[in-house]
């Protein structure tokens, strides 16, 4: 059976059912089965190949260019994973995935760091052959795929099938107008407070006023342990997090290249109809990055599935200079797209999903 019989013809983000499809129909080429869980609600989970390149700098191909190519190029040495393998901060690697796209002319992907993976503070993209940006996977496109990856805060032990990025498969442009947020919002609840305010999205604010302990948020510490990305709760919060509490004016003053964890001070719910990706903060009103992991599955806070009161955690690093931040500032907006058609499964409990129901809370590795 073709692709095009497989996956709906209405644009939109395509679920689980459809990525199977379309890994059934030659458009996503494993070099090894699918594993357990691999494929989310609306995305794909991509796993390390055997391979590691430290590399001399970050690096896109360009037009015509293979990645291959400039990794003969820049590569400073490179290492085995099947073992685990250290990856320190500061330092720039490539490895190759296992997985390899053959896409059909209509499909396009784009990727994200997983929940996990922004939370501690490893930055991580996703390159393909020819590309200008990174995460960007053009429709139509054949060939290997690419994670980059540069630990921030932690170094992390990863190894052959470790899983760092997610991809996401969109056909045309599934966009929700602000029209459409309206109305969602009225009939659904997106987020919680009250008036949204949508514009381009819906934004959202951070908390510092924080619970019954004024705890806002977590700053990682420096010169810790490793972090072993497929173990989780093997680390102790005290020996990687200094607890942020609120102060009397209810805001905080972020330090210069140090990382925080905060959280939103809205409830979000993503319904089944509709996946979303938190968007890049507006540079323009501060420098700083928040949410690295952008991804908002399907059933995320929603109610069947176990998620009221979902709010989003926020990870946060200043660039250059200290910059405070006040309780209920906006930090970003949700960009909220349309589902092909209804996904076979949610995110939530069923799955094992960790950050279900969360408020404040660290990766699933930290205990």
């Amino acid at each position: 059976m073709s692709t095009e019989t497989k996956i709906a013809v209405a644009d939109g983000i395509l679920p689980a059912q459809a990525i199977r499809a379309l890994a059934d129909a030659g458009g996503i080429l494993p070099s090894e089965a699918f594993g357990q869980g691999q494929v989310q609600p609306a995305s794909v989970d991509l796993r390390l190949g055997t391979r590691a390149h430290r590399v001399r700098a970050s690096f896109l191909p360009g037009p015509g260019g293979a990645v291959a190519e400039r990794l003969d190029d820049l590569t400073l040495h490179t290492f085995d994973l099947e073992k685990g393998a250290v990856l320190e901060t500061g330092c720039v690697y490539v490895v190759p995935l296992l997985e390899r796209l053959a896409l059909p002319a209509h499909i396009a992907a784009s990727a994200n760091p997983k929940s996990s993976t922004g939370r501690l503070d490893v930055f991580t993209r996703v390159i393909a052959d020819g590309v200008t940006a990174f995460d960007q996977v053009p429709a139509g496109y054949s060939g290997p795929l690419y994670a980059e990856i540069c630990p921030q805060t932690f170094p992390i032990v990863v190894r052959k099938g470790s899983k760092l990025s997610q991809l996401r498969f969109r056909r045309g442009d599934p966009r929700e107008t602000d029209e459409g947020l309206r109305r969602l919002q009225a009939e659904q609840t997106l987020v919680s407070g009250g008036d949204a305010d949508i514009q381009d999205g819906i934004a959202l604010s951070v908390d510092l006023k924080g619970d019954g302990t004024g705890l806002v948020g977590y700053r990682a510490k420096r010169h810790t342990g490793v972090v072993d990305v497929d173990q989780p709760g093997a680390c102790a919060i005290a020996d990687y997090w200094e607890p942020v509490f609120a102060d009397r004016k209810q805001r905080l003053i972020l330090d210069p290249d140090q990382f925080y964890i905060l959280a939103s001070k809205e409830a979000v719910h993503i319904p089944p109809t509709h996946a979303a990706e938190m968007m890049p903060f507006n540079p323009l009103v501060g420098e700083f990055r928040v949410h690295y992991a952008g991804f908002m599955d399907p059933g995320f806070g929603h109610s069947a599935a176990g998620g009221s009161g979902s709010r989003v955690v926020l990870e946060v690093r200043s660039h250059k200079v200290p910059f405070i931040l006040e309780d209920g500032q906006i930090v970003g907006r949700l960009v909220y797209e349309r589902m092909t058609e209804l996904p076979d499964q949610l995110y939530g409990s069923d799955l094992g999903s960790h950050y279900q129901a969360q408020g404040l809370k660290l990766s699933k590795h930290f205990k």
